[in-house]
């Protein structure tokens, strides 16, 4: 299991133990949380799981490649450097104790 903390935009922060290979979004869909859709499903098509990582864990992340760039210039909140598409974010070890913010909006 992966340590993961979501923290939304009134700073509440949720810690939740996902199962390695689980997207951070699919994690927080399926648990509910207010902050992320997900309408897509995880196909990268439609940004509503936008997330802002924090920086420390930006270089174990996998590089961005074209399709989420083309998504986060469709982000209805602020993209930021530490933007990413939480369906892309695979959980495993090298990412344990991450820590993710919700942006304002989604759509």
């Amino acid at each position: 299991m992966v340590k993961v903390t979501y923290i939304s935009t009134d700073g509440t922060e949720t810690d939740m133990d996902v199962a390695e290979g689980t997207s951070l979004m699919q994690a927080a869909v399926s648990s509910g949380l207010d902050g992320v859709i997900g309408e897509c499903g995880g196909s990268a098509m439609c940004a509503t799981c936008h997330v802002y990582v924090d920086a420390s864990f930006l270089e174990k992340l996998p590089a961005i490649d074209d399709m989420e760039e083309e998504m986060l210039e469709c982000t209805s909140s602020d993209r930021r450097p530490t933007s990413r598409l939480s369906c892309q974010i695979e959980s495993n070890s090298d990412i344990d104790g991450i820590r993710v913010t919700f942006p304002e909006t989604q759509v």
